[in-house]
């Protein structure tokens, strides 16, 4: 058996998933300084889908100046229950702390 080495993980796929699969309203400042705020429904290499509004648009990753959670989109499910540590901040796989 080939030992094949892992590949390195990419912090950015990993954010923009846990932010799909918790369905969170995300804020998106493009680099034009524009705000758009929706779900992530889908990303590849290049791009995201953002749905806003009921409709989807395809933001190209290299006019993102930064994604955030929105405002008041502290819980994955509106309503949802709160946690005892305080606002709910999605763990993605990061680099690991010593």
């Amino acid at each position: 058996m080939m030992n094949t080495p892992k590949p390195a993980i990419n912090v950015q796929d990993g954010f923009f998933y846990q932010l799909r699969r918790d369905n969170l309203l995300v804020e998106i400042t493009l680099v034009s300084e524009k705000k758009q705020m929706g779900r992530i429904r889908r990303f590849d290499k290049y791009a995201v889908v953002l749905e806003v509004d009921g409709r989807e648009e395809l933001i190209y990753k290299h006019a993102i100046a930064s994604v955030a959670i929105a405002p008041g989109a502290a819980s994955p499910v509106a309503g949802g229950p709160s946690t005892p540590q305080g606002p709910y901040r999605p763990s993605y796989p990061g680099p690991s702390r010593p």
